[in-house]
């Protein structure tokens, strides 16, 4: 999985020589440089390297394709998928002195009143999922999702934790999950980038570098798409410009930039390259894509989308029609969960905007054909504290146990995996940390995660860092 980085060593190791000969001024330094290169080099670097061509993985994959539902601000594990009895009943009393020892909260007190869920909790399906009453569209699915209930992170604040899980670091500046899959396995889509962003609600804390290529090359990096309008500025060409004189340049640019590139091997020549094709089928793909209007109105109503509404139920409709098309990460931001306080009112608003849509996505995958091979992620950075905040309809960050779901690409459906105490404090069993999360995606696409490394400032790195377990027991 190291061609670009060989290739990139050695075009490194190319640009220093050319460097030392011509500003030392030897004439002939280039000739005999030209001699060393080998022809299976030169063949390999004489146009610009498509970096999105698809590529086999380390070993058969069970999932093609990701759509990843993530839903920043942290939704509450505890008023949704956790039902706590013992919670509620000490509701208002303080928590045990040994459950805080070490503990970091972000903004509250620790030693605040524990305060219990204000929803019902019923079971459905044939598995008995046990889920919150504000989730009626996910309960019907409840037999093709896969209920984590005892995640764990390293971070407590919103920018760090949504980094992480992202990324597999705190620190800005990493390959996000999107970035590693492009990597790993090039696109299908010809006509599309193969990672797309959709924002819904508010921006996220961790802003662009959630979908950021580190420093991979820029074509790895997500290509967000807006809501309304052009999915992207710019996109439809100014008048006057026609496409005959559009693509006569675009071919000037291409033959120049090919050019540069067989003098310097700069990885980044070929992003632009790419970046400049892409940008030119766009014109034509994405209002194709965007149209929702095609649809057959049993679907729309099925996701509850008013076509020329933006909003999280429609770009759950435009994930599916993206991976249709070849793409091979959709990535959906909604950022509307950090109830401090107003916790009931805000939870309920919430999974009106997210819950009907989210099921709906499943649903439509798995009618189509698409789920057996599509693995699709549910949650947020972190969950909330049992402990109160904001007088008594609010919760602070919480990291030692919450839940995310899963569905389809080999994940074993109706399976609740993991728990947190009775109090939902810690993970009691089964403990999922985010490095395990990431490695378990990397492993259903195929991957061994501790093997697909790309090489930077003389490192191997990857996602997982040095940490990471598949987690078997959630795989079918």
């Amino acid at each position: 999985m190291n061609f670009e980085n060989e290739i990139k060593q050695e075009m490194r190791k190319l640009v220093s020589r050319r460097w030392f000969f011509r500003q030392c001024g030897v004439g002939l330094g280039a000739v005999a440089l030209n001699s060393m290169l080998t022809p299976k080099l030169a063949a390999k670097t004489a146009k610009p390297i498509n970096p999105l061509a698809p590529r086999l993985p380390h070993f058969a994959p069970k999932a093609k394709r990701v759509i990843y539902m993530f839903q920043a601000g942290a939704p509450s594990h505890l008023d949704l998928f956790d039902n706590k009895p013992e919670l509620t009943k000490r509701n208002g009393q303080l928590p045990p002195a040994e459950l805080l020892k070490d503990y970091r909260a972000a903004f509250i007190n620790p030693n605040s009143a524990l305060l219990g869920s204000k929803f019902k909790f019923n079971k459905h399906g044939k598995s008995g999922m046990e889920l919150s009453e504000v989730l009626p569209h996910t309960g019907e699915i409840a037999d093709d999702i896969c209920l984590i209930r005892s995640m764990q992170t390293d971070a407590v604040n919103h920018a760090p934790a949504q980094i992480l899980m992202n990324t597999g670091s705190q620190l800005f500046g990493r390959p996000s999950l999107g970035s590693w899959t492009l990597y790993g396995l090039g696109s299908e889509a010809e006509d599309l980038p193969g990672y797309v962003v959709l924002s819904s609600a508010n921006g996220t804390s961790g802003g662009a570098s959630n979908w950021g290529c580190g420093f991979m090359p820029t074509i790895y990096t997500g290509t967000s798409f807006r809501g309304t309008g052009d999915p992207i500025l710019y996109l439809s060409n100014p008048k006057g410009f026609d496409a005959e004189t559009q693509r006569a340049s675009l071919d000037t640019l291409k033959r120049l930039n090919e050019m540069e590139f067989a003098s310097l091997g700069d990885p980044e020549i070929s992003a632009r390259v790419q970046a400049f094709e892409m940008a030119y089928k766009l014109q034509s793909s994405a209002p194709d894509l965007m149209d929702l209007a095609k649809e057959p109105k049993s679907i729309l109503d099925m996701y509850g989308v008013d076509p020329a509404k933006p909003g999280f139920a429609r770009n759950c409709l435009l994930a599916r029609r993206l991976i249709e098309r070849g793409v091979r990460f959709v990535q959906l931001f909604h950022e509307a969960w950090d109830q401090h306080g107003n916790l009931k009112a805000g939870v309920t608003n919430n999974c009106k905007d997210t819950d009907q849509a989210s099921a709906a996505l499943i649903k439509d995958l798995k009618q189509r054909g698409l789920l057996e091979d599509t693995l699709v992620i549910w949650g947020g950075e972190f969950g909330r504290t049992p402990m109160v905040q904001g007088g008594d309809d609010g919760r602070d960050h919480h990291n030692r146990g919450y839940s995310i779901w899963l569905s389809g690409g080999g994940i074993r459906g109706g399976l609740t995996y993991g728990s947190t105490d009775e109090l939902g404090f810690n993970a009691a069993e089964n403990p999922v940390h985010v490095h395990d999360l990431q490695a378990t995606i990397l492993n259903q696409l195929g991957f061994d995660h501790t093997k697909l490394t790309y090489r930077f400032q003389g490192r191997d790195f990857r996602l997982t860092d040095v940490h990471g377990h598949v987690v078997n027991g959630i795989l079918s």
